[in-house]
């Protein structure tokens, strides 16, 4: 049976555990459930799944576990090597381009972003102008991940209906 599944969490790679841990508690306001752990290539139940998901010869990463204000697990991990891109936007290849979080005050969060060390990649702009309250904006954390700002649900952003005016 198809139903739909709820949203557990998402795992974002960075170059710096501690700095990206204190970037999203400070920045967003969540909190961490797992402090940052090594998690290393061996016989052990994590070790053998990270096998399964990386291949064989992984060596090591680093990990934290945070949570968001409605329980959406962040995992951030620091793996050997890591690399930030010259060009971490790269829309058209196949995956994951951002994440978007909700907050009415899109451009105090936007401001908050860059003072913490992120970038705004553009200006607030409205969804429906003159007609629905809707903003959004595009930001970076200071890793490169791409962070959506929405000022109401991603239901109301987009269902017919939704602050219509005049309608009786």
């Amino acid at each position: 049976m198809t139903y739909p599944r709820s949203f557990s969490h998402i795992g974002i790679s960075v170059t710096d555990l501690e700095q990206a841990v204190d970037f999203y508690t400070k920045t967003l306001g969540w909190y961490v459930i797992m402090p940052p752990t090594d998690v290393v290539s061996d016989d052990s139940a994590i070790g053998v799944m990270c096998n399964d998901v990386f291949g064989e010869g992984w060596g090591k990463f680093r990990i934290a576990h945070l949570a968001t204000g409605d329980r959406i697990g962040v995992e951030l991990f620091e793996f050997e090597n890591a690399q930030k891109p010259d060009n971490n936007f790269e829309y058209w290849k196949t995956g994951v381009f951002h994440f978007c979080v909700q907050d009415p005050d899109v451009e105090g969060l936007a401001k908050k972003i860059v003072a913490n060390g992120g970038k705004q990649r553009m200006p607030v702009r409205e969804y429906y102008p003159g007609e629905k309250p809707y903003r959004m904006v595009y930001c970076e954390d200071p890793f490169g991940n791409l962070i959506e700002i929405y000022s109401h649900s991603y239901e109301l952003t987009y269902s017919a209906g939704a602050y219509q005016g005049n309608s009786q």
